[in-house]
């Protein structure tokens, strides 16, 4: 990759963003399609979001992606939102366009359900959704939305109840009582930032007890692969559905947006992601 005056310039904004494949995504799809351009990581500490949207802008770049933590904020600091945006009061993609604007977008909810119907995954009945962060939100808006009941569990329980709130849909339980509810759904989602890194310490494998045997088991987190969630889940045997599809399927919108082109989700994209996951 050669950086010059005429290369198109985007980005992920996070903290911490190294763990972040979209880089290697995008710079591969850059490179797939012959494009000038590059995507690279920017970390950015909380509070500085608003700071760094402007920066960026001013150095030329066509737009960013928003991880974690930032995504609720971004959502307050653009000029205008997609409807997606708006329903799920959270903001992963940002355009900036030609006239000093931005453009907000939410592509993280279409992308999950894109990745379910990739896993063969029909159409849920009764989800519960652990977490009531920005990933969290778009989640549970497109399940609503596609019809599905959904449940809310959160560590916080005001947050989980205001995301009710925003949502006009779904329902409420304390985050010890997750796992009782567990019989009654035929999907979860960890939205949570539990499964980041490999985070250790909770009892998934219990949390799991009750679950119906036909569960599907969903973590947004790719980075591991397989987190702890997933693992004990697949111990017991129920059907797991990992997050890398749905960075692949939301990342789409954002390329376009910013490079020119709808890249397709292949083989070839999500094999260079599991290397790089695998270490190799």
């Amino acid at each position: 990759m050669t950086i010059t005056g005429t290369t198109k310039l985007a980005g992920v904004i996070g903290w911490p963003v190294e763990h972040s494949r979209s880089p290697l995504l995008h710079n591969h799809w850059c490179a797939s399609h012959d494009i000038d351009g590059a995507y690279v990581p920017l970390p950015v500490p909380p509070g500085s979001l608003d700071v760094a949207l402007r920066g960026l802008q001013v150095a030329g770049f066509r737009g960013v992606n928003v991880t974690i933590p930032h995504k609720e904020d971004a959502f307050r600091f653009v000029d205008r939102k997609t409807q997606s945006a708006l329903r799920a009061g959270a903001v992963n993609t940002i355009v900036f366009e030609d006239d000093g604007t931005t453009t907000g977008d939410c592509t993280d909810g279409k992308g999950f359900l894109a990745n379910l119907h990739a896993h063969d995954v029909g159409k849920s009945r009764h989800a519960m959704i652990l977490g009531a962060g920005g990933a969290a939100r778009a989640v549970a808006a497109a399940l609503l939305d596609s019809g599905c009941r959904i449940t809310i569990a959160n560590r916080t329980l005001q947050r989980a109840i205001a995301l009710r709130d925003a949502l006009k849909g779904g329902e409420v339980v304390e985050w010890d009582a997750w796992p009782g509810q567990l019989a009654s759904c035929d999907l979860l989602v960890n939205a949570t930032s539990l499964g980041l890194g490999g985070s250790a310490g909770y009892d998934w494998s219990g949390s799991l007890s009750g679950a119906a045997p036909d569960l599907i088991v969903s973590d947004v987190v790719y980075a591991p692969l397989m987190t702890p969630l997933l693992q004990a889940a697949r111990m017991r045997d129920l059907k797991i559905v990992d997050g890398l599809g749905m960075l692949i399927q939301q990342a789409r919108a954002g390329f376009n947006a910013w490079f020119g082109i709808l890249p397709q989700v292949d083989d070839t994209a999500r094999a260079l992601l599991l290397h790089s996951l695998n270490g190799n």
